[in-house]
Formats: C-alpha cells, structure tokens, sequence
C-alpha cells in the first residue's frame, strides 16, 4: 500500500468529491450551532442535521467536508486499545435527496481503490440483512465477490434515533491479516477481534421513523463517515492512529518531557495517549470557544483537561506542562485548522489557569482519600466505600485506577460495586435531564410542515407596524384552524415586524389583532429556517386561520432594546481599545432592561480601567455617530475588517452594521440610527464567569437615568441618616466603620474571658478514667469554631483526653469531639463520637479520628445526647484502661 500524510488523505478525499460536484465546506465548529439535543458535534453530519430533517434548505445539494468531532462515550477505552480517541476527524460525503447508493458506493469504491490504493482483494464490506439493492451494486456494479459482502444485523447496519430519519448502512472494512485475528476459520467483519478494521460507514436514508413504523421517504439522502486518523494508520502501515504522522510527533514529544520513550511499557504508552488525545481535543474546544465549567461542555473540557493532568503525574511530570503540548498541536494542525495560531495564545491562558486550579483540586483530593485510607484501617476495614470513591472521581477527577493504584500501597482495595452504583445513579439522573429530543430532533414536526408552504418575511428593520396574513396557529405544538381567548398560541405570519430571538437579542412584544380578537405578543422565535413563531396568549376574542392581521410591535420595549444592543457593540470595541486585541465576545445579552457582555480577558479589572471603558462608550454616544447597517457578502465583510462573533454561523450574504468610524460587526440585530440616541452608559459590575472570560452587566438610555436616580436616592437617604453633605459622607462612614471595629474587638475580649471562665470549669469537671481524663459538657457557643477554640485548649492542658462539646445556637445543636492521638491508636474515633450524639438530636456529621463536627436539628434532646455521648465514652476508657 501506498503511504500519504494525513493532510494528503484529507486534500485528496475533498479533491475527488470537489469532481463529483460536490461543495466543499470547512469543519463546523465543535459547538453544535442552533441545536440544544447535542453538547458537541459527534459526526459529520451534525452540521447538517436541519437539511436531513427538511427544517432549512441546503446550501447545495451535494456537500463534502473534514469535520473535527469529539465523542467521549468511550473515554474509558481511549489510551488501552490502538483505535479508540475522544478527538478525531471525520471525512463524509452528503447528499440531501440528490444522489443514493447506486452513485455513492461506486464512488467510494472508486476512491478507496484508485485513490488511497487500498488492495482491493482485502477490502470487505457489511451490509444490513435484507438489503438486497446495496448487495447487487456491491456485488454487479462494484464486481465484489458475493463471499466478501457481510450480511449484519439492525445493531450493527442500521442507523436510527427513535424517531426521524433513519436507514441501513454499509461499512468499509480492511482485512489485516490472521495475525491480528481470533484464529476462527469463519472470522470477518462483524467479529470482535482486531483483523477487520471498519473506516468508512456509508448511511442511506431512506426512511423516516414512528415509533415501530418506518415510513419510506420520497427524498432519499446520503451521510457518510470516514475517520481521518483509522484510515492514515492503515495506510502508513501503523497499528495504532497515535502512531500516524499528525499525532506520533506530539506523542514522543511529551515522552520526552516525562522521560520516557513511547513503546517502552504498556502503563507509560496509555498515559501517553492520553494526554495526547485528551489535550488535542482541549485545544480544539477552547479555541471554538468552550470554557471550563462544572457542566455541560464545559464540563466535558474540564474532565479531559485533568484526565490529562493526572496521567502526566503518573509519568512524574511535575508543574504546568498544558501549554507546551498546546504548541505542539497547534504546529502539527495549523495547516488544516490556520484559526488554531489566530487563537493560539487565547487557548494557552484558558489551560493555564484551569490547570493551575486543577493543581489545588487535586491536592485537597489526595487529603480526602489520605483521610479515607486512616479511617478505614483505624476501623479494621480492608476496603473504602464506592460512593467515596465516586465523590474522588466525580468532584476531585480521580480516575477509578488511580485510586485503585494509591489504596493498593496501603493494601486497601475500592468497594467496586458501590461505585458502579453511585456512577449508574449519576448516569440516570443525567439521561432525565437531558432533552427528550433524541439525536435528530423531530418535535418540530408542525413548524416542518408550514416550513413547506410559508415563508415569513421580516420588515422590522424598517418598521414597528405591520398587515399580515395568519398562516399558521399551533396550540400545544399541533396545527389548529383557531384559537378561543385563554389559548397560549404561536402564530405563524406572512410578513412581521417582530424581531425573532437571536444574536443574544431577545425577541420583541406587542400585539396581533384581527377582526375577531387579539393576541398579546410575550415572545418571537425562528423554530425554522424561514418561519417565525410569534408566542403568546388571546387575550380577546378568538383568532382563525387566513385572517387578516395587523401585528404592532411594543415600541419602547424595542427602542429600549436597540439602546442595549448598539450599546454592546461600542462596548466590544472599547473593550479592546483599553484592554488589548485578545479581547473577544464570548457571549451577550440584550434586552430592554439591561444589556450583559461576556469577554476574552484573564485577570478582573481595576477600577480605573472600567473608567476609561464606561467613558469612551460615552465618548462615542456624544459624538453621535451613524448607525448604518447595509448587506453584503462575508468576504467583502471579513476584507472590510467587520468583526464576526466566534463560533457563530454565517451564510453568504451577511448584514454589517457600521458605527461611525468606531465599529464595524456583523450582526442582524436592532440598532439606534445615531449613537445619541442611546443617550446614557452605566456599568453596573465586572466579574469573572469562567476561566478566562469576565463579564460586563450595564444599562443604556432611560435604565441607566433610573439607576442613577436610584443612586441619588441612596445618597439622599444616608445624608439625613448621617446628617451630613455628599462629600462628607466617606469620612462619617469612616468613623462609623472605626467605631464598629472598637466593639468587635471590645466584645471579642469579653467572649475571650468568658471562654477562660468556661474553660476553668471544664477542666474542674474532667473525670478520670483509668489514665485518661473525659470532659463532656454543654457550653455556651455560637458556631464550630468558638468550639473548636475551647476544646484546643482543654487538649492542651489534659493529655491523654477524650472530650465532647454541644451546643445550642439559632435553634439548632452544634457538637465537637477531640481526642489525644494516643487514644485514636487504642481505638476511640472522635467522628464516630459526634456521629452518634448527633443522629440522637435528628442530625449527623462526622470527620479525622482525633477531631469531628456534627450538627443537629433537635435542642430539646441535647442533655440526653452527652449523656448517651458519656456513657458511651465511659465504657470505651474502660475497656482500654483494662
């Protein structure tokens, strides 16, 4: 076989589809655009899920693309075995009802064949069970013989969702050799052993799903798959895809820096793959614009990054190494991917902060599982509870074998049963609250249905008024011929003036009348390309179908609207004019209430900074500028250096909004005519919202007067409280503020002689129990920590000592246990002492074996918890003293 780069592979796969007339189109970004059923885009036909379901229309008929996808469904997988990664990239082939299988499987033949020059006498492919028409092209078109065409079951060659489109598939598949087989005279495709290996999955949609019924579709389509990285390793002559050209380089680079040489053991080759695969995908995610979180994507960006993190300490690489791996996949992909260099130092300040973040999380876990390692030999147990484990892996990272690896050095072994427990529990809870939706979404049903006869057109750009005609009502998501008053409704128009959702825009009010009733407008959203979906409820009357409508858009909600969002824009821009071109929106919010801005900067800023942004924003109204939207096409707008939103999708044609000599976006948003118009700009605060991206609340227009005067009004009211002048009201407050500290320190040297006095009575209260003394006793104290202060000194000053403290505050019960480390050798366990006093009084708690907490909920039944905490301590000096 002939050997080609992976950039080659990819060139020649969009080459020979580019002659077949097809579109070629970049990658998508990894953030499905538009679509609330997927986290990241898994396939190659994410991108084109609307065009499969018929909700938009397809830029062309027939397109080809290279799509950088993420899966981690089998994460667990990825590092042991030679094919499995969470970042790959798909080759695909689509047609949306052009062409079908009698043109797609030749073609892919031709290309596997005369292109990539794969040995044909090795090649097999898979077909679903009864579908006899891919069979004669296979076997009489084609010419391959029958004993090489695989019959397989729905598992295998059938794609389906549950609802929607669906259809059978047929898969690709090299032949290895026996010596990669299971031995088995009858071994092929569909076996599990590792000698046929499936890359290139041809899907034929032929039908679209209801429940049990597969109805046939008139308009036939194609989706295809062909992973980039499997089929470079076969044609390198490689046996796993981290040996093909793209990957092998960062792969040795990072044995390098561990010190370690790829191949040298099985343990050092997973953790190196790993780290690898797992930071590939993290440069990736960053720079389409995902950020660390504790859900969501964010939370898959956060869970690679540290699986990362946590193998390259099992190679002992020590500190921050995050970012040189980021170089070294930028330079291996920067060809393909040129935006990766662009953003290049945006993704090495969002790693490095997680990473250094993740270096603290990871030492307070290793405290924890340390802590759950004491307990469990202080009480003779030999293994550690699974939902502890799972909390070290949920909360922590702590993969399953690492804390496995740890426990097994103090000979401790990991209740799997209860962590398999405590993982399907999470797993559960997180399948109920995703949306039932499915992979291909289908509750659009209705709106797909208008989508073929209505188009509605939008007119408010120029106007807040409008006649229309009533194309469509939907009550509870189904056609209805009217709707009666009361009825929550969605009205689908001919034309409107209402702006739908978008941009970060929120949708206009108003109202729809017609002769027979009116309709109050809380809502307007686009479900599908060329339908806008005006939801509300008939407050009047009732509405039909065909009817005549004059739609009238709340003004000063939109005006108050369009304040806030060309207020954004010249925020955007003087954002980065005081902080610097790394400056990007990271997402927004405008309505007509206040507007919120998200951005790319790595450090909070200071009060003078976010002067001199509020003071430029208000700069630019004054000088009241024009505001002048205008259409063109996307790369006039790019030449003419319109700002685009990252991760935002755009077609051909493109709207441009021009302010002055100051902006230049796109958007297809609202807009004042001239700055003035906005009037007046108030930042409201400044915070961080994730790694790497602050953000920016503020008010535009009659909002920000209101606050201002809100602000007087504060003012006003602390100037006759203080009976003082504005300018003298920082230096009263001073006085006030210097007063207060005079009572806090006054009041805490009382508490301090009451302790002592407390203390003194304790210590005469101490019982003796063989050699060591026992103090349990209700005190006076308002939290844990004034509790902790009396029980470190009663420590110092008894030794060997055993005590427990409760109190009552705010209705509730406090408990605290001590114990001399001599004793928690010999066995007493302070948090198995606060445990039981607490569970008497309806609460619980726990901790270290010489120190717990506990709290409970019940202070009428505090004597009787010492009590039983007494006796029961009692008993244990006791039995020790004997």
């Amino acid at each position: 076989m002939k050997s080609y780069t992976v950039d080659q592979i990819r060139t020649m796969f969009l080459e020979f589809f580019r002659s077949k007339d097809h579109r070629i189109l970049p990658s998508a970004s990894l953030i499905p655009h538009g679509d609330p059923t997927l986290l990241l885009t898994v396939a190659g036909m994410v991108p084109f899920k609307r065009y499969f379901l018929g909700l938009e229309k397809p830029v062309a008929p027939r397109i080809a693309t290279s799509q950088k996808c993420i899966r981690t469904g089998d994460i667990d997988s990825v590092g042991k075995t030679d094919r499995h990664a969470t970042f790959f990239e798909m080759l695909g082939n689509f047609s949306f009802g052009d062409y079908f299988k009698k043109e797609v499987i030749p073609w892919a033949w031709e290309f596997v064949v005369e292109h990539l020059q794969l040995p044909p006498e090795r090649l097999w492919v898979s077909i679903y069970l009864d579908d006899d028409e891919a069979f004669e092209i296979w076997h009489k078109d084609v010419g391959l013989p029958a004993e090489r065409i695989v019959r397989l079951g729905k598992e295998d060659n059938f794609w389906e969702t549950g609802s929607g489109p669906c259809g059978p598939c047929s898969e690709i598949y090299l032949d290895r050799g026996p010596e990669f087989g299971c031995g088995q005279p009858d071994c092929r495709p569909g076996c599990d052993c590792e000698r046929f290996l499936e890359f290139w999955n041809l899907v034929f949609i032929q039908f679209h799903q209801e429940g049990d019924e597969y109805i046939p579709l008139e308009a036939k389509s194609i989706d295809t798959g062909m992973g980039l990285e499997r089929v470079a390793a076969l044609l390198q002559g490689k046996n796993s895809i981290f040996e093909v050209d793209n990957i092998r380089p960062i792969v040795d680079a990072v044995g390098e820096l561990a010190g370690v040489a790829y191949g040298a053991s099985p343990q050092s080759d997973m953790s190196l793959r790993v780290i690898v695969d797992h930071l590939r995908a993290v440069t990736f995610l960053v720079a389409d614009g995902v950020l660390p979180s504790n859900e969501g994507r964010g939370y898959v960006l956060r869970r690679l990054l540290r699986r990362a993190v946590r193998h390259a300490r099992l190679l002992h690489i020590e500190g921050p190494f995050v970012e040189q791996v980021v170089d070294w996949v930028v330079d291996q992909m920067k060809g393909a991917y040129p935006e990766l260099v662009e953003r290049q130092e945006y993704v090495k300040n969002v790693i490095r902060l997680e990473e250094e973040r993740f270096g603290a999380t990871l030492e307070q876990g290793l405290r924890l599982l340390q802590e759950l390692v004491d307990k469990a030999k202080s009480s003779g147990q030999d293994q550690i509870a699974g939902e502890d484990v799972f909390q070290l892996y949920d909360t922590f990272g702590f993969p399953l074998d690492l804390t496995r690896e740890i426990l097994a050095q103090d000979g401790l072994q990991v209740d799997e049963a209860g962590f398999r427990r405590a993982m399907e529990a999470q797993r559960e809870r997180a399948r109920k609250s995703r949306t039932a939706h499915g992979y291909l979404d289908s509750s659009l049903e209705a709106y797909k249905e208008l989508a073929g006869v209505v188009t509605t057109e939008f007119v408010g750009y120029d106007c807040l008024a409008a006649d229309a005609k009533i194309m469509g009502i939907l009550v509870d998501g189904h056609s209805v011929d009217s709707a009666k008053e009361g009825d929550q409704v969605a009205l689908i128009l001919d034309r409107t003036p209402f702006y739908a959702e978008s941009g970060g825009q929120v949708g206009d009010q108003g109202s729809i009348e017609t002769a027979t009733g009116v309709v109050r407008i809380t809502d307007v959203q686009k479900p599908v390309e060329g339908l806008v979906s005006h939801l509300g409820v008939v407050e009047k009357g009732y509405v039909a179908a065909a009817s005549p409508a004059k739609a009238v858009v709340a003004v000063d909600q939109r005006l108050e609207t369009a304040r806030h969002h060309t207020a954004t824009h010249l925020l955007h821009k003087a954002l980065k004019d005081v902080l610097g071109d790394h400056v990007n929106q990271a997402g927004s919010y405008v309505g007509p209430k206040r507007l919120r801005f998200d951005f790319t900067h790595f450090q909070a800023l200071s009060g003078e900074e976010l002067k001199r942004i509020e003071e430029e924003v208000n700069r630019q109204i004054l000088r009241n500028l024009p505001v002048a939207p205008t259409i063109t096409d996307l790369e006039s707008a790019k030449a003419r250096g319109a700002v685009a939103l990252f991760g935002e999708k755009y077609g051909d044609e493109v709207r441009v909004v021009q302010v002055g000599d100051y902006s230049l976006e796109l958007c297809g948003g609202t807009h004042v005519r001239a700055t003035g118009e906005i009037g007046l700009f108030k930042i409201l605060s400044e915070g961080s919202v994730a790694a790497g991206v602050r953000r920016i609340e503020a008010v535009a227009g009659s909002e920000a007067l209101a606050h201002i005067h809100g602000q007087e009004q504060v003012l006003r009211e602390l100037q006759g409280k203080l009976q003082a002048k504005v300018e003298q009201l920082p230096e009263q407050v001073e006085r006030l503020l210097e007063a207060n500290r005079a009572l806090e320190k006054e009041l805490a040297e009382l508490k301090r002689q009451s302790l002592l006095g407390s203390l003194d009575e304790l210590l005469a209260s101490a019982e003796q129990v063989g050699t060591a003394s026992l103090v349990v006793a209700q005190v006076q104290a308002e939290d844990h920590e004034e509790l902790r202060q009396l029980g470190d000194r009663i420590r110092d000053r008894l030794d060997p000592v055993v005590i427990l403290l409760g109190a009552e505050s705010g209705g509730k019960v406090l408990f605290l246990s001590m114990v001399s480390k001599s004793l928690t050798k010999a066995g007493v366990h302070a948090g198995d002492v606060v445990k039981k006093a607490a569970q008497i009084c309806g609460g619980g708690g726990g901790g270290r074996p010489d120190m717990a907490q506990a709290g409970g909920r019940l202070p009428e039944k505090l004597a009787e918890a010492l009590e039983e905490g007494r006796r029961h301590l009692r008993e244990l000096l006791e039995g020790i003293a004997s």
